[in-house]
Formats: structure tokens, C-alpha cells, sequence
């Protein structure tokens, strides 16, 4: 599992023309990548890591500051570029098995307290952030 996180100021996800999720106030933003061997202690690295890790003003965690999670599936995370000017989505696990591990990592994070908001999985969808710092850290686990 491969996760890309950024502090934001703000940020929102459309889909059609309407939001279908945003950051109520300054948080992190999750863009959240499933292989085909992904699991529960995956899922359970990812959110404790986004759950925990300093990345926010002052050296505080999610958890520490109260912030709130946008959480997007991206499947183009696993994207491999090494051959050739088209990128292969081989690695990516397919929707049927990535959208579970997604909601669980959604679920987990709630478990903790931690406002979630989500993006729609497998849609178009245009993402608008304003990243603060700007902090963007990439999470392999």
C-alpha cells in the first residue's frame, strides 16, 4: 500500500459538479494507492502512520491537533514509468479488491476519532488543495 499525505490549508474533492468531500478546517490529505498483496496490517500501518505521524504545525500528529483527513483512492500511485512514455497500472490492484482496503483505512482512521472525509471511489474526480508548507510525505508500507 502507498500513500501520498499533504498538509493542507484546505482542500476538496468534486465530482460532477458537487462535493463530495473537503476538509472542514486545515488537516492532511490521504491519496491512498491498493496492490494486489495488500491486507489488514496494511491498512492498519497506513492509518496509524497517517493517524500519528508529525507532519502538522508544531510538530503535532492528526491525532494531536484534532485535524481532519481527506481520504482519495489512487490507483495511479502504482503507476510504473520505468519502460517506454506510457505508464502501466499492473501493480494496482483492481477496484473488487482496492475499495475495501480503502474504507477500511476510512474506518480505521474513524476508529481513532478522526474526522474522515472521502472522495467517490472510481470516479472523476477533481481534487483542490492549497498545500501548507508545502509538507508532502509518501508512505510505503
Amino acid at each position: 500500500m502507498r500513500a501520498v499525505l499533504q498538509r493542507c490549508t484546505s482542500a476538496r474533492v468534486v465530482v460532477d459538479g458537487d462535493v463530495v468531500g473537503s476538509l472542514p478546517s486545515p488537516g492532511v490529505v490521504a491519496l491512498i494507492g491498493v496492490t494486489h498483496d495488500d491486507g489488514p496490517a496494511q491498512v492498519e500501518t497506513v492509518a496509524r502512520k497517517i493517524a500519528d505521524l508529525r507532519i502538522l504545525r508544531e510538530e503535532q500528529s492528526v491525532l494531536d491537533a484534532g485535524a481532519p483527513v481527506l481520504v482519495i483512492s489512487q490507483f495511479t500511485l502504482y503507476g510504473d514509468t520505468r519502460k517506454g512514455r506510457r505508464p502501466t497500472w499492473n501493480a494496482a490492484a483492481p477496484g473488487p479488491v482496492a475499495e475495501p482496503l480503502v474504507d477500511a483505512v476510512v474506518k480505521a482512521l474513524r476508529d481513532k476519532g478522526i474526522h474522515v472525509e472521502t472522495g467517490r471511489f472510481g470516479a472523476d474526480m477533481a481534487v483542490e488543495l492549497s498545500n501548507d508548507g508545502p509538507v508532502t510525505i509518501v508512505l510505503e508500507v
